[in-house]
């Protein structure tokens, strides 16, 4: 209830989410709180891994969660957090946030679009080479009209 509540920005849901949750699937994290899905969708298994993802400015994962430590680590957070309720573009590695990420762009019409990867801290083994492939996807798709497309790592940014 609490994450329905962050994400929509409206108080006082017990009541319509109670009466929704006989038509939902119920699930418990490891605190035995309570979590709500959507009945008869597939499940991936427990150990499937979760892919490299890139998340743009604001993105409704890194905000929709009334305890974002379920995705984004204390650690991080005045990293990804900024002031004037600004909200950094990050990736995720296993589900979690590591770092953030921008796009530069060089100079002309047609000038390079560099997608730079900004990780947190030294990433698992196999997750350079999985954010490099992902990247390069994403900043074809951004930066569509680039004359040539880059991924590069920055320093540690934390």
């Amino acid at each position: 209830m609490k994450d329905v509540q962050a994400w929509s920005g409206l108080a006082r849901l017990r009541d319509p989410i109670e009466a929704l949750k006989p038509e939902l699937r119920l699930f418990r994290d490891e605190r035995g709180n309570e979590l709500l899905d959507l009945p008869n969708m597939p499940l991936p298994p427990a150990d499937a891994p979760a892919p490299a993802r890139f998340l743009p400015e604001y993105d409704n994962l890194i905000l929709s969660h009334a305890d974002r430590t379920r995705v984004v680590p204390d650690e991080y957070r005045t990293s990804i957090f900024l002031s004037l309720a600004r909200v950094r573009a990050t990736f995720l590695v296993d589900g979690f946030t590591r770092g953030t990420w921008r796009i530069e762009r060089g100079q002309g019409a047609r000038g390079a679009a560099t997608l730079v990867i900004e990780p947190f801290g030294p990433l698992a083994k196999g997750a350079g080479e999985a954010l490099a492939e992902e990247g390069e996807r994403l900043v074809r798709f951004v930066a569509e009209n680039a004359g040539a497309f880059h991924v590069r790592f920055a320093e540690q940014s934390h």
